[in-house]
């Protein structure tokens, strides 16, 4: 029996990030079967899960989640939105949650929603560390107590099976914590018998939306066909299409091995992947297939490591670019010498860009333009500290004397007033660690909830 064909529509790489009407409803012309969107990433840094806050505006969710909700319900299809909040833990969920009902209200839309958090409980984690059943995912430490304890939240990418519970609970949003980006589009394929290689390589390239096309964008809508023994990816923009290397290059995306992409449960095969152009702007893939594996999930945390405070200038005289070095290691020398007896308490760092500024010691084309931008960066224990050293490391450089320095007025231009920005809180990852599970869905509970306008 011939499976039926599925459109999947991706309105966006992030949610909130925003995409054209017209491509929107381009994208709704090809009458999709869901409608999903990844909400989150770890990409902007270990601040957003460790503060609990959002890194895209609320602005931006609102009307990106208006207009899904709008088509969603109009044409009576799932929306499936997953890492809600950007980081998908409990203050994201519920942050996005209350987005979802403020503009049911205002709409006048009434749904069945699913909601699964993805908080990994400290004693939960801590039990396995002691089982000696987590593993470190990549060049990390082994995790330790203290590093539990340590983090303000603990999340775990959740695979497909939690979003396949919440489908067979009659959901018509679901709304999940923290998710593995592929599980939100390949969920209903599976869901309604698809085999996983396909749905999950399906959900691979729909994650980013339009990045995987030519021009590529994060703010782009992209539709997936699916059939029996093939997916086909389109973008919905006429602007834009979908080519064998643009399709070819996401698939190795964010990817350690070219032909092996481990996940929940498994990893995605794609020995035997081929891909066709199969119109100017339509690729059709086949051939990926899914290796199943002991059930296991990443767990990421954050902890709070103090407060930052930089300054941002500039600096063109030559002679100063010449001495930079020794002048970075002067004005640590000075200020290690300042803060004497708070030694162990801060951290002084220097970016020069325009030198190594992007890749640092990685860098493999050695030698200086003729102007250089310095982010100096203080991090410390305490908010004042890291605005003393750093106000102190910043007039220290300004006038620093070096051989052969000729105006002593000032040797940095600074191009705000004030100098000096207090970035907040500074967090670093804590947690990133493979968790085994006995069922895929035992720390991922769903809930339902009516929704009404």
């Amino acid at each position: 029996m011939l499976m039926k064909p599925l459109t999947l529509l991706s309105p966006t790489a992030i949610l909130g990030y925003g995409f054209p009407d017209s491509s929107f409803e381009r994208g709704l012309s090809f009458g999709p079967d869901v409608i999903a969107v990844d909400a989150g990433s770890t990409d902007p840094g270990p601040y957003y899960l460790g503060s609990g806050t959002p890194f895209v505006p609320r602005a931006s969710v609102k009307r990106d989640l208006t207009y899904l909700l709008r088509a969603a319900r109009t044409l009576r299809v799932p929306l499936l939105i997953g890492s809600a909040g950007g980081s998908g833990a409990k203050p994201h969920l519920e942050w996005c949650r209350e987005i979802i009902c403020e503009v049911a209200k205002e709409e006048g839309l009434s749904f069945r929603m699913a909601v699964i958090p993805a908080d990994v409980p400290q004693l939960y984690l801590r039990e396995a560390l002691w089982d000696q059943r987590v593993k470190p995912l990549g060049p990390v430490s082994e995790l330790t107590e203290a590093d539990i304890s340590d983090s303000t939240y603990l999340v775990a990418q959740m695979g497909m099976e939690p979003l396949i519970k919440a489908l067979d609970g009659g959901a018509d949003v679901i709304l999940a914590g923290r998710c593995y980006d592929p599980a939100v589009f390949a969920a209903y394929p599976v869901w309604k018998g698809y085999p996983a290689g396909l749905a999950l390589h399906l959900g691979k390239i729909l994650e980013c939306a339009a990045i995987a096309a030519l021009p590529g964008s994060g703010s782009d809508c992209m539709v997936g066909f699916l059939e029996e023994d093939r997916f086909m990816v389109e973008p919905a923009n006429m602007e834009r299409q979908a080519t064998v290397a643009s399709v070819a290059a996401h698939t190795l995306y964010e990817k350690s091995n070219p032909y092996l992409l481990p996940g929940p449960g498994g990893s995605l095969d794609l020995y035997a992947t081929k891909f066709e152009q199969v119109t100017e702007r339509r690729v059709a893939v086949q051939g990926s297939s899914f290796r199943p594996a002991p059930y296991t999930v990443k767990v990421e945390g954050t902890k709070k490591v103090g407060y930052r405070v930089i300054t941002i200038a500039g600096a063109r005289d030559p002679r100063f670019i010449e001495h930079l070095d020794e002048i970075i290691e002067g004005v640590k020398e000075r200020t290690a010498g300042n803060f004497n007896w708070e030694k162990g308490k801060f951290r002084l760092m220097f970016h020069t860009y325009g030198r190594n500024g992007v890749m640092g010691d990685q860098e493999p084309h050695l030698g200086m333009g003729h102007e250089v931008g310095i982010v100096i960066e203080a991090l410390a224990k305490t908010q004042e500290l890291a605005e003393a050293v750093l106000g102190f490391a910043r007039s220290t450089m300004l006038h620093y004397g070096f051989s052969g320095r000729l105006a002593t007025a000032g040797n940095l231009a600074f191009p705000y007033s004030p100098s000096d920005f207090k970035v907040g809180e500074a967090y670093v990852f804590s947690v990133h660690h493979l968790l085994p599970l006995k069922e895929p869905d035992e720390i991922f509970p769903v809930t339902f909830e009516e929704v009404r306008s």
